[in-house]
């Protein structure tokens, strides 16, 4: 086996046996887009990822081949994930407030998933040419432009939304790549961009991050919000976060394309876990660290910590208000040993307002340390009253 295109067509084979649903292959030039990604972090769209804007970091996105020098090809593969057509529903009326967790996280983290097929598509190419192969494997974890990537590879287009969308299986798909050490025949990249004139996505989106260059303002985008961010959510975004507890799909959720062709089961691996994808906030939010390290265990939840996770609890809390959370937020408003949660949790109490809900803040109001706390209990105060129910 030595042509090209019969080393392509084995591991396509292999790929496909191993999960990724989508295959393609790319050279190894310099990302066309690359201009896109340093005008994003020159204004400062990736908010507190600072890692993205680290010299070291855009030189190698800039040029692969500074990853891998022995670079001469790029696989681009995709895997996909449950859509949360028919599975997310509203909370029927008089049930207990309960979250929302984007469609991606319902089951394996998939950084171990992906990353063991990855390892074993490697393996796999080794024993297929007898010898060694140069070779870097990411998925999302590396210095790459993916969807540039992938949209090169032929595997579709960036929407207007960011997302890579697949014209016969929608954007529900985790993306990985792999840098290899041989000359393969690559797919011609996929030419046409079908969002047309729909602006679907930018008029669903609560918070408005959408950009017209098809980026996202990170700072102001709810995944970003729910998981990267690790202090306190601005009070003017609390609102817009809604029920969403981990992650976001509005902008999936509204495409045609999504709506028209993604199917609600994924690869197994990504199938929900109890508990999700609409997990009961007031049980929840008591969650020690013990319980929060065995339930998400191998999940992508992990990602946001302890701290982060109940921090978005209080605000879904919140932006359902009912008086029947106020025990739950009492509880970690006194108890909580993390100063982040309580913060929430008082922010959480005031949107509810009830002489309940005001006894709590009260009763913290006199026993609080903390300055930050202190500040969101005496704001929760001030706007019991007033506050509209959403």
């Amino acid at each position: 086996m030595n042509s090209p295109r019969q080393l392509r067509q084995a591991i396509e084979t292999e790929a496909r046996r191993l999960g990724f649903e989508l295959f393609g292959v790319t050279t190894a030039e310099p990302p066309a887009g690359f201009g896109v990604f340093q005008r994003w972090i020159e204004e400062g769209r990736h908010a507190q990822m600072g890692y993205l804007a680290s010299e070291r970091s855009l030189e190698r996105r800039r040029e692969p081949r500074l990853i891998l020098p022995e670079c001469r090809s790029i696989l681009a593969l995709g895997t996909r994930y449950p859509a949360p057509l028919a599975a997310q529903k509203e909370t029927p009326t008089g049930a207990s407030p309960a979250g929302r967790v984007a469609s991606y996280a319902w089951g394996d983290d998939y950084h171990e998933a992906l990353g063991e097929r990855l390892a074993a598509l490697a393996d796999y190419i080794e024993r297929l040419v007898g010898e060694p192969v140069p070779n870097r494997w990411y998925t999302d974890t590396g210095p790459l432009l993916e969807r540039e990537l992938a949209q090169r590879a032929g595997l579709g287009w960036i929407g207007k939304n960011a997302c890579l969308i697949n014209p016969r299986h929608g954007s529900y798909f985790l993306l990985a790549e792999m840098l290899l050490g041989l000359e393969l025949e690559p797919d011609p990249p996929f030419a046409h961009d079908h969002c047309g004139s729909c602006t679907r996505c930018l008029e669903a989106c609560p918070t408005g991050c959408i950009l017209p260059d098809r980026t996202i303002d990170a700072g102001r985008c709810i995944s970003y919000l729910t998981i990267e961010l690790k202090g306190a959510v601005a009070s003017e975004m609390r609102p817009q976060l809604g029920e969403w507890v981990f992650g976001c799909d509005i902008c999936q959720q509204v495409c045609p394309w999504n709506i028209r062709f993604a199917r609600p089961q994924g690869d197994p691996a990504f199938e929900m876990r109890p508990g999700l994808p609409a997990p009961e906030l007031q049980q929840e939010l008591g969650m020690p660290q013990e319980a929060f390290s065995r339930k998400f265990k191998r999940s992508p939840v992990k990602r946001a910590r302890r701290a982060g996770y109940l921090r978005n609890v209080a605000l879904a809390l919140g932006n359902q208000p009912d008086p029947r959370s106020v025990p739950a937020l009492a509880n970690a408003l006194l108890h909580e040993p993390e100063a982040l949660i309580r913060q929430h949790a008082a922010w959480a109490l005031g949107r509810i307002d009830c002489a309940e809900s005001r006894a709590a803040l009260e009763a913290a109001l006199q026993s609080e340390a903390d300055a930050v706390v202190l500040d969101e209990l005496r704001a929760a105060l001030g706007q019991a009253g007033t506050q509209s129910k959403p």
